[in-house]
């Protein structure tokens, strides 16, 4: 499968193939339920300047080149927006942290911070719901304890450890 894409002064083009008879891939037994390994070469054309990448992924997806095209976009676009998120609402590639251990724990605190507050459903951005958690304990805490109004949009795990009060 084959998309072209253009767009901010580029042309991109990506080619997805997959294949699903692994028999002669080594050891491919030990990655349970894997049934596919699937390659993406982007081919980006900036200003005359051609660049190619080639990605490699395994998946238990099937070999539909259809279905790993449009997996491999939405990971890339649910990656991507997170870190835009962190990074614009938190500021999080200005930290000067450098112990590993502190920046684990900040990055964990922001994820949750970031979680709870796109859960929460007052209508202003994630900056001023940040501002107004600063200056407004009962809205602190509101985030913080009180399971979402929409909980068809939170997305629950089955081993959820919170339990609605």
């Amino acid at each position: 499968m084959e998309t072209v894409e253009r767009g901010h002064g580029r042309l991109e083009t990506r080619r997805y193939r997959t294949l699903g008879d692994l028999s002669g891939v080594p050891r491919s037994k030990l990655w349970e339920g894997m049934n596919m390994i699937g390659m993406v070469e982007s081919r980006r054309e900036i200003d005359g300047q051609v660049s190619i990448d080639t990605r490699y992924f395994i998946g238990s997806i099937g070999t539909s080149a259809n279905r790993f095209a449009h997996a491999v976009r939405g990971h890339w676009g649910i990656e991507n927006g997170l870190h835009w998120n962190l990074d614009i609402s938190f500021r999080e590639d200005e930290c000067r942290v450098r112990q590993p251990v502190a920046r684990e724990n900040l990055a964990v605190l922001r994820h949750l911070a970031l979680s709870r507050l796109k859960n929460d459903d007052t209508k202003v951005g994630l900056k001023n719901k940040r501002l107004k958690a600063a200056c407004n304990e009962d809205y602190l805490a509101k985030l913080l304890f009180e399971w979402p109004e929409n909980k068809e949009e939170t997305r629950e795990s089955g081993n959820s450890n919170i339990s609605k009060a």
